[in-house]
């Protein structure tokens, strides 16, 4: 279909690590003096040049035809056509049909992104024939396009007040749609990312907590639970205590339960790896890029976050986030290699590597949750491997599950979400590579595929017949290069997944 100008008014949540741009949804454009316009190849401005004097849109027509604007998606490009109400005309390539949720949110995120730099008070986006869904999903991209953590600046950018208008036939849907879901979504993953660009001496495992309480203080049907040390001792979850071992601050377990199902189905329960700074512990990374090792805690501000989002939207649906919590240092009375360590569980793990914590502590969190909630899904996520960015990129998290079905579930929620999966293998024999000679199952050094053995050694924890599916996000969580809805730096990655894998099985 031909792209025509269509205005849609949003608003920017505004983060702790940037500026407010009010939020509505809107029929005109009203009195805004900048506009942002989604077109598509063959550029045809017709409907844009409408809103504007008849000088300015030839002005603009003229600087469109001598730019290298083609409208491609993903192109952008800004114009000064000296319009005496609107200054600035910004331009973003989409495709001209097929447009599914996840490409609104990359056109808001390119909105938002540009609406951050720009001096106007009031902007415009105009969009191709949108439905309410889909100026919704563009409103909560555009939140996302426009993160930033400047928390630590002396002298944070300048960013202007104002309005993010985009206009939509069904405004007032767009708006109900928006503030009761896709809004609470983009807030719960520039928390996650808020968490993972904190520095290791503000965020650890206690502070973890408090803040994480914070973000569910109030929310209706919301029940928080914390294991200290000695609880977790008293329970036998040995293997996520000795990563603790070698740092002042103590280990946590953090359970947040939304109860928005009926009270006899059982949950969705998502279990999270956070290691709040990762040194290695005994078996010392090198320094190069350790300076990461801060957002070793995504796959636990992951899951709590994906547990805000559904329970601020009130989503229909019973599911429970697990948050291991503990910070890996070397000192006199950290874990050794060669130690062996007897889990919650009862099964002995030799320690191959005090570098291959992330899984025990999930051994532990992940047959906690199957003991406590007998979950109708159990789905793991963590930073565990670098070989799973090795072999996907930046692009795709690892899956890994034993049922086709669960695998056929969450591929298609990262579809649609956006945050994408590429499922690898669980072969048997990657069940042999980690058994050890003197205990049930080692931890590492098996010189064998490095993201598979990952997902194994979790998996030996998790019962046949629970239905289970291990997330390995370490390409994925920190990016050198931004997407339309993530800068540089922390992604967020899972939380959206979460929250559309959540919604569809309530569906």
């Amino acid at each position: 279909m031909r792209v025509f100008a269509l205005i849609l008014s949003l608003c920017i949540f505004a983060s702790p690590s940037m500026a407010e741009r009010s939020v509505d949804f809107a029929a005109q454009a009203g009195d805004a003096d900048a506009l942002i316009a989604a077109v598509s190849e063959p550029v045809n401005l017709d409907g844009l040049k409408a809103l504007m004097s008849e000088e300015a849109g030839a002005n603009l027509q003229r600087a469109v035809a001598a730019s290298a604007f083609t409208g491609v998606p993903g192109e952008t490009a800004s114009f000064l056509i000296g319009d005496d109400q609107f200054r600035e005309v910004h331009l973003i390539g989409v495709a001209p049909d097929g447009m599914r949720a996840r490409d609104w949110a990359d056109f808001g995120g390119r909105a938002g992104l540009i609406a951050k730099s720009s001096k106007a008070a009031r902007i415009a986006v105009l969009t191709p024939g949108a439905g309410a869904g889909d100026a919704a999903a563009a409103g909560g991209g555009a939140i996302l396009g426009a993160y930033s953590f400047d928390k630590y600046k002396s002298e944070p950018p300048e960013i202007a007040d104002g309005d993010l208008t985009f206009i939509v036939a069904e405004a007032a849907a767009a708006r109900a749609r928006f503030n009761a879901e896709e809004r609470h979504l983009a807030e719960a993953v520039n928390w996650t990312r808020d968490m993972q660009s904190e520095p290791g001496n503000v965020l650890y495992p206690e502070e973890f907590v408090r803040r994480a309480q914070a973000a569910l203080r109030g929310v209706q049907r919301v029940s928080i639970t914390v294991l200290n040390e000695r609880q977790m001792a008293r329970l036998g979850m040995n293997t996520h205590l000795s990563v603790g071992r070698g740092s002042i601050r103590p280990p946590r377990l953090l359970i947040a339960r939304y109860a928005g199902g009926a009270a006899s189905d059982a949950p969705i329960v998502f279990v999270g790896k956070g290691v709040t700074f990762d040194t290695g512990g005994i078996s010392l990374k090198p320094n190069p890029g350790m300076w990461k090792m801060k957002a070793d805690m995504t796959g636990a501000a992951a899951v709590v976050a994906a547990v805000t989002s559904l329970a601020k939207s009130n989503a229909p649906v019973n599911v429970i986030a697990v948050a291991g919590l503990a910070e890996n240092m070397p000192d006199g009375g950290a874990l050794r290699p060669g130690d062996v360590i007897r889990s919650m569980s009862g099964k002995t793990i030799e320690i191959m590597s005090t570098d291959a914590e992330g899984r025990l502590i999930l051994s532990d969190a992940v047959w906690y949750a199957q003991q406590e909630f007998q979950p109708a899904l159990l789905v793991d996520v963590a930073t565990l491997t670098g070989s799973v960015g090795r072999a996907l990129g930046d692009e795709y998290a690892g899956l890994f599950a034993r049922d086709d079905s669960i695998a056929e579930d969450l591929l298609r929620a990262g579809e649609r979400s956006g945050d994408d999966l590429w499922r690898l293998p669980l072969h048997p024999n990657h069940n042999r590579q980690i058994a050890s000679m003197i205990a049930d199952v080692k931890n590492g050094d098996t010189g064998a595929p490095g993201a598979s053995t990952g997902a194994a050694f979790v998996g030996a924890f998790v019962k046949e017949e629970t239905p289970w599916a291990h997330l390995d996000i370490a390409g994925v969580d920190w990016l050198d290069e931004p997407t339309a809805t993530t800068p540089v730096g922390a992604s967020g990655f899972s939380v959206r997944l979460l929250d559309r894998l959540a919604r569809d099985r309530a569906e």
